[in-house]
């Protein structure tokens, strides 16, 4: 027999579902009734709304794909890089792709001093990171500009995926990442 998660974990699952689904602005109620939990839940363990937010943000690790599908694909740097597109491509393109949460959310939640910015920006950063310490393994001439050229790559691939999954937008983006690998440093 299985234990049913407690109301933390329920408010947590609701709300990863249905913010990826329906956006940061999903009502209170909605995610109290999928979680089945009564309102002081919400605020006992999360402080509110936001807290539950910043919570789902923070313990939805993107990075930690990107790098799984990365090491999936062997040692080295150029083809670990150029999976991630070939993964984003399988992801894009399924019917329950909604997007990236962490994007949405960023565009979503207008106040500039919402808590969950900094996890949002953290989740990009930590992406160039990876693509960064990839490049430099490959021996590119600018790892820093070309992560973020790739991390550019990635934003696009997720936001056209949304609009225009049938276009394939990552195959697009993996021939631009390709370009990224291969500058040599010269003029």
């Amino acid at each position: 027999m299985t234990t049913r998660p407690g109301p933390r974990d329920r408010l947590l699952q609701a709300a990863r579902d249905l913010t990826y689904t329906q956006g940061v602005h999903v009502g209170v109620d909605a995610i109290l009734k999928q979680a089945d939990v009564a309102r002081r839940s919400l605020y006992q363990h999360f402080g509110g709304k936001d807290g539950l937010i910043v919570e789902v943000l923070r313990s939805t690790d993107p990075v930690a794909r990107y790098r799984a599908t990365m090491d999936a694909a062997g040692e080295e740097p150029r083809a670990r890089v150029l999976a991630v597109f070939d993964e984003l491509d399988r992801v894009t393109t399924s019917p329950d792709f909604h997007g990236c949460r962490f994007t949405a959310a960023e565009l979503a939640l207008a106040d500039p001093g919402h808590p969950a910015h900094q996890e949002i920006r953290t989740a990009k950063w930590r992406l160039y990171e990876l693509f960064a310490g990839e490049l430099t393994r490959h021996g590119h001439p600018d790892p820093d500009t070309g992560a973020n050229q790739l991390v550019v790559l990635v934003d696009g691939v997720l936001a056209q995926g949304v609009t225009r999954p049938e276009a394939h937008p990552a195959l697009a983006a993996r021939a631009l990442a390709e370009m990224i690998l291969d500058q040599d440093g010269r003029p």
